[in-house]
């Protein structure tokens, strides 16, 4: 079971008035939200996670409803280690928090800029001693403000960060200064989620307050508000340690259960554990703007600070804000190997969920599961209310939507890295409709809605039919969606279009993969039909062919095995075992020989080796070697020593 994002009772007219609401032309009637009635939520949480667990393959998960100032429902559902068979229990069962330790992060770092120690708007470098952050855009320094809404400009760099043994993990700060990663945009034009980021404005934190980082958050942030079953440390405390859950991976009939959980970038979430409870804890204290996290630190956190396009739900301080139902809802999630959390905030209301898994689920659904819960409570305890009111209008037809159309990517995909190459099999299609619509494919979190349609309301702003989501452009190729307000979208240019680079990598795959079983059956051709041997140089130039598409062969073969388990992939990225960082040294040994094959290739003709079929087929080869791979240097899977973009 899998449940749809959308809800067809809505229908498309309610929806274009509820999904208006945060837009600055949208108003609500200035009336106090009702307490809704939660006590018996349990029913629907028993009724959904257990199925999600049984069809999605999930050993375990934890769900915390908090309401009114008190948790309502704590539960815990299938068991924390497989083996042990040990059953989850949300006040003892730990779990890697993942990026939910982010807003633990915000809540530090904000502490210290109420204390008058930070600086939201001074350059970080005001701070940093041991390193600096580059001057890659003289005079737009970046500050913790950008760092705090994901718009500091960072490259997404995080292949090999993770490790297996947490005695393996190496300093904060010797990881921020030893893999800065480059600054691709100007600080505030962007926003895309930003681990190093994060993980910068910790070590902000570790360098004011004189303590470790880990150390400063226990002290000011998890003891102050009782959550004495939570960490930042690596390793863990014993007493947390013993009672952490495994994750894992569905695995034929079974499981697999799953390394990498930890890493030097604890701020951003590689390493951090909490149990649910202490997560309750938590909401509750967002919820009531308590003093214990510093004064007026939760609502700080809360309030929008950037967001992309003015008529969109933008970024708090780490929290995004995902409108729903018309209501003002904040949203975490965090997933490392094994593990997905989320949180959703409902501050108007005082309402709060928490859910945890130990498991990927199949195709990697675990982070979907638990947002699809958060839906399902939400909508049934706090629907849509009759006297929200909309200013925003009806349908716009008289603006063309062609301009719209054409594929976009996220800004957070790697310019440096070899995890760009994911972009290839996950761009988003936008493509132009009659009377002012647009039609989207791979936009929407909910895997059971690859398309969607969207109505135009306003110029370059569209609402979902029927769903409650919306969509908007600037006018200068960025698309922002209000289910991912913390990454916006960027047009490509025909050339970088993922379905072109596919094609063109796909048939110059094949091509050398024919020549690679093609060499040795034409040899053996003419060793049985005892032709007469051509020179030396020839020979050469046919056994320099057939080692490229070997080594080609080789690439191919490693990369297929590596993306053949999607629930896999988030594990290798993170340790980088040695079979996966050396595809790109591999990569590099072929694009060497193929220039070899091109030089070959012009001897053969100059020379007048073999027939003119042979030589014909040695110019394809090596045209295909070109094409091969200019295509893996575009994403960054060639070992060059300089960047391609």
């Amino acid at each position: 079971m899998k449940i749809a994002f959308r809800r067809a009772a809505l229908g498309a007219l309610l929806a274009a008035v509820l999904t208006g609401l945060t837009a600055p032309s949208a108003v609500a009637e200035p009336t106090p939200a009702a307490q809704p009635d939660l006590r018996d939520v349990g029913s629907l949480v028993d009724r959904v996670v257990p199925a999600q667990l049984a069809e999605d393959k999930i050993p375990g998960a934890a769900v915390v409803v908090v309401a009114g100032g008190k948790t309502v429902f704590a539960k815990g559902y299938g068991v924390a280690d497989v083996d042990a068979r040990s059953p989850v229990n949300p006040d003892r069962t730990a779990f890697f928090t993942g990026s939910l330790a982010k807003p633990f992060t915000a809540t530090a770092a904000l502490q210290l800029v109420r204390q008058g120690k930070l600086d939201l708007n001074a350059d970080v470098n005001r701070y940093l001693t041991t390193f600096k952050i580059k001057d890659t855009y003289p005079g737009r320094p970046v500050t913790l403000r950008h760092l705090l809404t994901y718009t500091g400009g960072f490259d997404d760099d995080i292949v090999g960060l993770g490790e297996a043994d947490p005695k393996d993990v190496g300093s904060l700060g010797r990881s921020l200064a030893e893999r800065q990663p480059r600054r691709v945009r100007p600080p505030g034009t962007r926003v895309a989620y930003d681990n190093y980021g994060i993980a910068l404005a910790g070590y902000l934190v570790e360098v004011v307050s004189g303590q470790p980082f880990a150390e400063y958050v226990r002290q000011h942030v998890f003891e102050p508000l009782g959550m004495r079953s939570t960490t930042m440390a690596v390793p863990h405390p014993a007493a947390i340690d013993s009672a952490l859950a495994a994750g894992y991976r569905p695995s034929g009939d079974g499981y697999t259960r799953v390394k990498g959980q930890y890493g030097p970038r604890t701020p951003t979430g590689t390493g951090p554990a909490a149990t649910p409870a202490d997560m309750g804890r938590f909401m509750l204290a967002q919820l009531g703007n308590d003093p214990r996290l510093g004064q007026d630190v939760a609502r700080l956190m809360q309030q929008q600070h950037y967001t992309q396009d003015r008529r969109m739900p933008g970024m708090g301080y780490t929290f995004e804000q995902r409108p729903r139902n018309g209501r003002r809802l904040l949203y975490k999630d965090g997933d490392v190997p094994g593990f997905h959390n989320v949180m959703a905030l409902l501050p108007d209301e005082g309402v709060g969920v928490y859910v945890v898994y130990n498991g990927d689920g199949v195709n990697t659904v675990a982070g979907w599961d638990g947002a699809s819960l958060v839906n399902q409570i939400v909508d049934r305890y706090l629907p849509a209310t009759a006297r929200t009111v909309s200013t925003s209008g009806g349908t716009v037809t008289g603006s063309p939507v062609s301009k719209y159309a054409g594929t976009y990517r996220s800004a957070r995909v790697s310019h440096t890295t070899l995890t760009k190459v994911t972009s290839l099999f996950s761009a988003v299609t936008v493509t132009a409709g009659p009377g002012g619509t647009l039609t989207t494919t791979g936009l929407s979190v909910d895997p059971e809605k690859e398309t969607q349609h969207w109505v135009q309301t306003q110029p370059g702003l569209f609402t979902e039919r029927g769903g409650q989501a919306r969509i908007a452009f600037d006018g200068k190729g960025t698309l922002t969606s209000s289910a991912n307000p913390s990454e916006v979208l960027e047009k490509l240019a025909w050339y970088d279009s993922p379905g072109l680079n596919v094609g063109l990598l796909g048939g110059a795959s094949l091509v050398m993969l024919l020549a690679f079983v093609g060499f040795p059956v034409l040899a053996l051709v003419r060793v049985l039909r005892r032709r007469s041997r051509h020179p030396a140089g020839a020979r050469a130039a046919r056994l320099l062919a057939w080692a490229t598409t070997a080594v080609v062969t080789v690439f191919l073969t490693g990369l297929a095995v590596t993306m053949a388990d999607p629930n896999a992939v988030m594990e290798t990225v993170a340790l980088n075992p040695p079979a996966f960082a050396a595809l790109p040294i591999v990569a590099t040994v072929g694009l060497v020989l193929a220039i070899l094959v091109v030089g070959a290739t012009g001897a053969a003709w100059w020379k007048a080796w073999w027939s003119w079929a042979g030589r014909l087929s040695c110019t394809l080869l090596a045209l295909s070697g070109v094409v091969f791979f200019k295509v893996l240097m575009t994403y960054n899977l060639v070992a060059l020593p300089f960047p391609t973009n």
